[in-house]
């Protein structure tokens, strides 16, 4: 079985580390190609107004100065001679959840994978932070995604199917199994931070401030929050089928869907 990885967080990520180890638990035959720095918060984004810069780090490892979209187009049509048969997009620091996960340039790997026909997961590990430093229990992932990605690398999935697997932050003997999840609620409390620099001028960072979730039982959330490794089919129709016949009857048609 042949495998792509990338992430979001960089080609240099502990993460993408810990995900390598973990692909090669299941193949010899893994090809990297990651963003040459940090693409976090991008989501599905596409480099359109600059030239993609391929650098081959070691064999079958390549750092694109891209987004993990182009990362995953460019390893598909450019870099391997033979499309994978699975695309790993992670191990991202830090969860992706809720409503996050229109936000995640994680998510976006995988999403583009699933876009190329080829089965793709996207892999997360919530982590503490404590004294202004992030503490990741990668053992988390690396000890429990093997087994699960057996199970799951042979299920049917209909196209346009990918799963988003999130791992708690836990020790990896106090994690109580995998839940099959919906995603979740998040307090948006994006703020925007204003500042000055050197010459009076003014700069914004975006940040978050605490989130308050609904942590209401079946979401990915709630299963994190109880130590459960969570499992949500994501697909890339995004149409609301339910509110069709509103909408048309809106527009003085009958049902459409």
């Amino acid at each position: 079985m042949r495998i792509l990885l990338t992430n979001d967080d960089g080609i240099h990520a502990e993460g993408l580390a810990a995900l390598e180890r973990i692909a090669r638990t299941l193949s010899d035959d893994v090809w990297i190609v990651a963003p040459e720095t940090d693409q976090s918060g991008l989501a599905h984004s596409l480099s359109l107004s600059e030239p993609l810069r391929l650098r081959k780090i070691s064999d079958k490892h390549f750092a694109l100065r891209g987004t993990p979209t182009d990362c995953v187009i460019m390893g598909i049509r450019q870099v391997m001679d033979i499309k994978p048969d699975l695309v790993l997009s992670g191990v991202n620091s830090g969860s992706n959840v809720a409503d996050d996960v229109t936000y995640s340039g994680t998510i976006a790997g995988a999403i583009e994978g699933t876009m190329q026909g080829v089965r793709s997961f996207a892999l997360s590990q919530a982590y503490l932070y404590e004294d202004g430093a992030r503490l990741v229990p990668w053992e988390v992932c690396e000890t429990h995604a093997p087994a699960l990605l057996e199970k799951l690398m042979v299920l049917d999935l209909p196209d346009g199917t990918f799963l988003n697997l999130n791992f708690p932050n836990c020790r990896p003997e106090e994690v109580d199994g995998a839940e099959v999840t919906m995603q979740g609620k998040l307090a948006f409390n994006l703020q925007v931070d204003a500042r000055s620099d050197g010459r009076g001028f003014p700069y914004y960072w975006l940040k978050f401030g605490e989130r308050a979730g609904a942590f209401i039982e079946g979401t990915d959330i709630h299963a994190l929050k109880h130590n459960k490794i969570s499992v949500t089919p994501l697909k890339l129709d995004l149409t609301d089928y339910s509110v069709t016949d509103r909408v048309a009857r809106a527009l003085g048609y009958g049902a459409q869907v």
